[in-house]
């Protein structure tokens, strides 16, 4: 581990001894408890508007530089905005490169098992940079910090780990970055029971284009497979005021996109004893704030409520696509998932979505070889891809998380079968994809330009309303901007077109 003198020296403005420590950092050992995890309690949660950063810690990172290495979702890019936000105002300042780094993050996706292998091998991996650099703090943050399994892992395996803290704590990430300073101990920080909701969090939002705006915390659905109710505690949800004001200082500063997130975002309101407002009254209101564009992720079909159907038929700056994950195409299995609605009743909301807005864009989730399912039931997937006809889908190979109900079942189709499975509904997709894609040739749409083509730098890329990749060449000024393009080539994934430069009027 790092040695102690040398982060005690780090602590510049601090004169308390380790001896000052050692009955803190013992009562502060919290590793996360799955039993815990698993209670929902009726307690009121909290508002705090408050956040600072001790006085003694302002200064902490002063010469310093900072990485976060972020996986998984958009829930996980929010929260690297505000630790960078907290770590800038800490003196810290960002570096793209581990190895210039005197402080690194890795902020962790626990939803599959691949996900955790690639952390726990950048751990490995990240041994050396330790090696070459006492210095270097190293912590474990995210979903997967969350798992006791984890935990115990990182702790007997990764001792080059100097601080593991979870969902639920990061505005404490002052302190626990001064715990680790002065630990000769891995500092452990992980509340098990989610905390109140934290205001005025600083961020430093990556570009200023799109911006992420996250209006409720947790999953209280329980689906069997998935480890994110564990990870991300109940549903608690911002007050409508505080997001309002976060869009509409998005919106002055130029933004032209927001996304609203939850890991159940269609809950959200649900939780509020004292005022009856959904996310569609949310949305009702945000979409007269003067911004572009306004997208929401990620949806459970079971809260896709008619009043949200109606205000999204609206359009105008709330964009065409819909994420809606049906994870399969069989009732009985998604009884196993616990997923509360049938395939038929997926089907029916499908329709009045489309009935209300005709030209929505619908991607899903999917997940193939969950325990005990059939070659039948598997084909009752691809029927109702093909039914749907879905722009595009995230498709997975069941693997078990740790903790969960479906981790108990036996695990009893053959990896082979999975694999033939995946291959084989990626093939429909792949298909109704590039069809749903040609239709667009020589249509004009708008496309939000974000920036240069990774693989051509005379290219310039961007997202249509309903989430469509497109291509085309144009001058770098335009980047940032939502310009007009005619769809000339359609491929699988993405779209190409030609700019249509749109002319300044000429007064007579």
């Amino acid at each position: 581990m790092t040695n102690t003198t040398e982060k005690t020296s780090a602590v510049a403005t601090d004169t308390r001894s380790k001896k000052d420590y050692s009955n803190y950092f013992q009562s502060a050992y919290q590793p996360p408890s799955l039993k815990d995890a698993k209670k929902r309690g009726k307690e009121a949660v909290k508002v705090l508007t408050d956040f600072n950063i001790p006085e003694n810690l302002v200064n902490i990172g002063v010469g310093k530089k900072f990485y976060i290495r972020t996986y998984g979702c958009q829930m996980n890019e929010h929260d690297t905005e505000v630790m960078a936000g907290i770590l800038t105002e800490m003196g810290y300042t960002a570096t793209v490169s581990v190895d210039d780094a005197d402080l690194v993050l890795l902020n962790t996706c626990a939803i599959r098992e691949n996900a955790e292998n690639k952390v726990f091998g950048e751990l490995g991996h990240l041994k050396t940079a330790k090696a070459n650099n006492p210095n270097l703090l190293l912590g474990v943050c995210g979903c997967m910090s969350q798992e006791e399994s984890v935990v115990n892992k990182i702790l007997k395996t990764y001792q080059n780990v100097d601080m593991i803290f979870g969902t639920h704590n990061i505005h404490r990430l002052p302190q626990i970055i001064e715990n680790a300073l002065f630990s000769k101990e891995m500092v452990v920080e992980v509340w098990s029971k989610e905390g109140d909701i934290v205001e005025n969090l600083p961020r430093v939002r990556k570009g200023n284009v799109k911006g992420w705006v996250n209006i409720m915390y947790g999953c209280d659905k329980f689906c069997t497979y998935c480890i994110v109710p564990y990870t991300r505690g109940k549903e608690r949800s911002r007050r409508p005021e505080d997001i309002i004001e976060e869009v509409r200082h998005l919106a002055r500063n130029g933004y032209k996109e927001v996304t609203l997130l939850g890991q159940n975002v269609n809950a959200y309101g649900k939780d509020f004893t004292d005022i009856q407002y959904g996310l569609g009254d949310l949305m009702d209101e945000i979409r007269k704030i003067d911004i572009p564009r306004i997208r929401f992720t990620t949806s459970h079909p079971r809260d896709f409520d008619d009043r949200l159907i109606e205000v999204l038929a609206h359009q105008g700056n709330i964009v065409e696509h819909i994420h809606l994950p049906v994870q399969h195409g069989n009732s009985d299995v998604l009884k196993l998932m616990a997923r509360k609605y049938t395939r038929e009743s997926y089907l029916e909301l499908v329709a009045k979505i489309k009935a209300a807005i005709p030209d929505a864009a619908l991607t899903s989730d999917i997940i193939v070889g969950f325990p005990n399912e059939t070659d039948e039931q598997f084909e009752e997937t691809i029927s109702l891809v093909k039914e749907v006809e879905f722009d595009a889908a995230y498709t997975f190979i069941y693997s078990p998380r740790d903790g969960t109900p479906a981790a108990k079942m036996e695990d009893n189709v053959p990896l082979e079968v999975k694999k033939e499975r995946l291959q084989r509904l990626n093939a429909v997709l792949n298909d109704i994809s590039l069809k749903k894609n040609k239709a667009y040739i020589g249509k004009i749409v708008e496309v939000l330009v974000e920036g240069e083509s990774r693989k051509n730098a005379d290219v310039l890329t961007g997202h249509s309303g309903a989430n469509k990749v497109v291509n085309f060449a144009g001058p770098k000024h335009l980047i940032g901007e939502i310009v007009k393009v005619r769809i000339t080539d359609a491929k699988t994934w993405n779209l190409g077109g030609e700019w249509i430069e749109e002319k300044a009027e000429v007064a007579n």
